[in-house]
């Protein structure tokens, strides 16, 4: 599939799907309930329709059509479209579950965390174990040009868990303003499949991925900006957090996921931080609220300028994480 291809079909079938699936979702009265320590300001969101990320899912379903052809194109790669797919859907499954049950309960409070990161911990033992390690960049952790670190595969699989659930949960931790998880997601899946696409055919399949995610981050967006029409819930904040993990694993770049992503890791560091200086210190705080964009909410930015600020900071990062790559290779090169 050609990548400019893919990220029109990504944004097309996720516009498409979000403007067929909102009036179900109103229907079944699949609504959004603030949390109740959030700021105040978010209450008038509580009935918002939510649960609209599965288009997430959806817009990856050509990547079936990419595993039908890299089995006669590159066969150490025919796994990867998808193993990225089932991930992904694996993950929007689980935030399904939780959606669903917050829903049914009346109140933002679904699965506990510890049975979020238990599941998504076991579909990345799955993914790794079945997909990604059937690939060149199995037991990879960054590569640029002839640059390769790579660490012995048990090393890599617990790193690769790590990677996938702490992208997961980073990526769940920043869905909390409108438009903010899915405008930062953009750009760092532009990034990898920049990055990707410059490997050559071994890393393809993730680039077209990536893109295609990318294209339908830009197509919910046309429902989720500011003010919402609808919300992504754990079901789409689950599936990102699996994309962008999966994508950056299959490209032989897991640790770049770690400046690439620098906007969700900041925001899962703001909480911990948060909960550990709370409980040491008996209930002070370094923020006004975790995560990160609420505390410059308490600040007095508009929430549209939390979110654009957190939009640029992600394209920074993902820019500085390309030019790393090109960088190092040019110079090993030489």
């Amino acid at each position: 599939m050609n990548l400019l291809i893919a990220a029109v079909a990504g944004f097309l079938l996720a516009a498409l799907s979000e403007a067929a699936l909102l009036p179900l979702l109103r229907n079944l009265k699949f609504r959004q309930h603030a949390y109740e320590d959030a700021p105040q300001s978010h209450q008038v969101k509580t009935g918002t329709p939510t649960m609209g990320g599965i288009v997430f899912v959806i817009a990856l379903l050509p990547l079936v059509a990419q595993w039908s052809s890299d089995r006669s194109l590159f066969a150490p790669m025919a796994a990867i479209p998808l193993a990225i797919l089932l991930l992904v859907a694996a993950c929007a499954l689980i935030g399904f579950i939780d959606d669903y049950s917050a829903i049914r309960k009346g109140k933002n409070a679904g699965l506990r965390a510890r049975t979020k990161y238990l599941l998504t911990a076991l579909a990345a033992v799955v993914f790794l174990q079945y997909g990604a390690a059937q690939s060149p960049y199995g037991d990879v952790l960054f590569h640029a040009g002839s640059i390769v670190l790579t660490v012995p595969h048990a090393v890599w699989v617990v790193l690769g868990i790590l990677a996938v659930s702490g992208t997961i949960h980073a990526v769940n931790l920043t869905d909390g303003l409108d438009g903010l998880a899915a405008g930062t997601m953009v750009p760092p899946l532009a990034a990898l499949a920049l990055i990707a696409s410059s490997f050559g055919l071994a890393s393809y399949a993730p680039a077209v991925a990536a893109l295609l995610g990318a294209g339908a981050c830009i197509g919910f967006l046309v429902y989720n900006r500011h003010p919402a029409k609808v919300f992504m819930g754990d079901t789409g904040s689950l599936a990102l957090g699996a994309l962008l993990s999966g994508v950056a694993i299959a490209a032989g770049e897991m640790l770049l996921l770690i400046l690439i992503g620098g906007v969700f890791v900041a925001e899962a560091l703001s909480v911990i931080i948060q909960v550990t200086y709370f409980k040491r210190t008996g209930g002070k705080r370094i923020f006004k609220m975790s995560p990160l964009h609420h505390h410059f909410e308490l600040s007095g930015w508009p929430e549209t300028t939390v979110t654009q600020r957190f939009w640029l900071t992600s394209a920074a990062l993902s820019a500085a994480g390309v030019a790393l790559v090109f960088a190092l290779g040019a110079v090993h090169v030489r």
